[in-house]
């Protein structure tokens, strides 16, 4: 269990990562970045695959006990 936590805490981290950058990515200057939505959204895509990892189940984890 130890073991898929680790694992789906990765893949949110990285999922919110490339939230981040893409969220970012969609204004001309640093200073036009809304940093609340760029949080926002990228929390949410973290919440989204820790609960998508619970639901599907992670391949790298599979059949470990």
């Amino acid at each position: 269990m130890k073991k898929f936590w680790k694992a789906a805490g990765s893949r949110a981290v990285r999922t919110m990562a490339q939230t981040a950058i893409a969220t970012m990515g969609t204004s001309a200057f640093m200073q036009d970045i809304n940093w609340y939505l760029v949080g926002s959204a990228s929390l949410l895509a973290g919440i989204i695959s820790v609960l998508t990892s619970i639901a599907t189940g992670l391949p790298e984890v599979e059949g470990e006990k």
